[in-house]
């Protein structure tokens, strides 16, 4: 038995804290319970010495001292500020207008309110119980397929898994290793196609099946005006001309004004929200501006702007995550003032809420620290790393494999525990492979968002559940969920066949140094065996 013990410890380690979890104890106890009870047999049975726990204190003081999580808290409190100062419940009735007049309008509003909820709040549970408690129960009183409608508000909710400043994004880029920055970059284009995925899905219903995708009646459309035009005209002249206006803004500006990345920021922020919401305004001062083009200028551009400053200057390498993070929270606090909807009581359930999910991921790292501990101690990575090696058919059926067991966790783990157990055992692996790990980190982040979608289990489901209106059974919101999985499960597919969509804006200049240049001539019969997984090259 002893012998036993000593040969296998390493799975027996990893199959009992999977055991743990799925008996429902709470994820930091669980790791951090099996790392000391195996760290003390490991101990007893002289695989470990007893002075490797000493390594914990800096262990965990690492988890405390690391900057990249102060993104976490910032963009959790800018989230909640946008949320509960009822920005959702604006985009969602302004866009639902825009689109109400076109059959499926509805939905589309819902997927494009996703991804902007997404863009700013990165929390998927306010945008699924936002978008659930306003939309679901129009799109019912309108005659929406519930199926559809229930699919479509816990799919576009799950958008903040995946479209930068993605919380998972953020923890998945400290687990590996990278920028904060790349893995946003990388994430960018897998985000917008997966969002144009749901939004063909509902277009091809609108056209096959137009009775489970009404458009909205006359009689709905509270901002058409009073002819019954829907007012589209003024809102195209309006960007028209702010458009034009910032054009000619840009060419006169001085020749000795350095266009650095700071003034294209500014002039692509600043300019144009300026100079959009002061043409918007004096149109609707002279009454040259329909109802729509007034509320679809006052309600969509400031967090567009908002969307635009965080993750401009991130993308642009101007300020670092946690930087953007705290711009977007001081611009969520200007956004709720200019509302005259920011408040004490909304200060303070905000400032609870984002306290309560910050000490909940460091506590989950705090355990995952203690279990790596001893799993690297009783060398459970070689133990990861031998069994994922030799799989057969290479890259390939390494990402095949991996797809599917984080598929298969996804239906009891959530993000933030894969994220933190799973990731660091896998990430060295795919590292060996020659896998460029900002890739593979956006491609399992692609394939943790099913875990809010699974039935019965995925969370998107259930805070839909809590919100939806009893008429809605279950069965109904679980079935609508089906399409959207094997949607993601096809992006899965576009981002494994097509990694260009990841790594097209990772390559960078870097520093060479002369003293260490080495000419290789590579070998001819190589040359149609390019990894398409492999880090980008640095520009030249």
């Amino acid at each position: 038995m002893t012998a036993f013990l000593i040969e296998n410890i390493a799975p027996i380690m990893f199959g009992s804290m999977v055991i743990f979890l799925l008996l429902g104890y709470p994820v930091a106890f669980a790791l951090a319970a099996c790392g000391l009870a195996f760290g003390a047999l490991g101990v007893h049975l002289d695989l470990l010495p007893a002075q490797l726990f000493q390594a914990l204190p800096d262990r965990i003081w690492g988890v405390m001292s690391n900057d990249t999580l102060l993104a976490i808290p910032f963009f959790t409190f800018m989230g909640l500020i946008l949320e509960r100062s009822g920005m959702a419940e604006d985009l969602l009735e302004t866009i639902g207008q825009l689109f109400g007049p076109v059959r499926g309008g509805l939905a589309f509003a819902v997927i494009f309110v996703g991804a902007m909820l997404a863009a700013t709040t990165g929390v998927v549970a306010a945008s699924v119980i936002s978008m659930g408690l306003i939309s679901l129960p129009i799109m019912m009183r309108y005659g929406y397929d519930r199926r559809l409608a229930s699919g479509v508000i816990a799919a576009s909710g799950t958008l903040a898994q995946i479209i930068p400043p993605s919380l998972v994004l953020i923890v998945m880029a400290d687990q590996l290793g990278r920028s904060v920055g790349d893995m946003y970059k990388g994430a960018f284009i897998p985000g917008f196609v997966l969002t144009g995925l749901y939004a063909g899905y509902v277009a091809l219903l609108a056209v096959f099946r137009p009775n489970r995708v009404p458009a909205l009646p006359p009689e709905a459309r509270t901002l058409a005006e009073p002819d019954g035009s829907h007012g589209m005209r003024s809102l195209l002249v309006l960007t028209a001309v702010s458009g034009g206006t910032a054009a000619a803004y840009v060419s006169t500006r001085p020749d000795n004004m350095p266009l650095d990345e700071l003034t294209v920021l500014a002039l692509s922020v600043g300019v144009g929200t300026a100079f959009l919401l002061a043409q918007a305004n004096r149109a609707l001062k002279l009454g040259l501006l329909s109802r729509m083009a007034e509320r679809v200028s006052f309600v969509l551009i400031p967090p567009l702007a908002l969307i635009f400053l965080v993750l401009g200057t991130i993308f642009l390498g101007i300020a670092t995550p946690t930087e953007g993070g705290a711009m977007g929270a001081v611009g969520a606090l200007v956004m709720a003032v200019a509302r005259k909807r920011l408040n004490v009581t909304l200060l303070r359930q905000s400032m609870a809420k984002t306290a309560e999910l910050t000490a909940f991921v460091v506590f989950i790292l705090v355990g995952a620290r203690v279990f790596s501990l001893t799993f690297y101690g009783v060398n459970g990575h070689l133990w990861v790393e031998h069994l994922l090696l030799d799989l057969p058919g290479g890259q390939l059926g390494f990402l095949i494999v991996v797809n599917v067991l984080i598929f298969v966790l996804a239906f009891f783990l959530d993000f933030f525990e894969l994220a933190f157990i799973v990731i660091p055992l896998l990430g060295p692996v795919a590292e060996k492979l020659g896998i460029d790990l900002i890739w593979f980190g956006v491609l399992l982040g692609v394939n943790m968002q099913t875990s809010f979608m699974h039935p019965p289990f995925g969370f998107s489901l259930f805070f839909l559940r809590s919100v939806a209106p009893s008429e809605v059974k279950t069965s109904e919101i679980y079935w609508g969920a089906v399409p959207f999985v094997l949607i993601q499960i096809l992006m899965i597919g576009l981002v494994i066949a097509f990694p260009q969509m990841v790594t097209i804006g990772l390559g960078r200049q870097e520093a060479v140094d002369l003293d260490k240049v080495e000419i290789v001539v590579p070998v001819d019969d190589d040359q149609g065996d390019a990894n398409p997984y492999a880090p980008p090259p640095a520009k030249p």
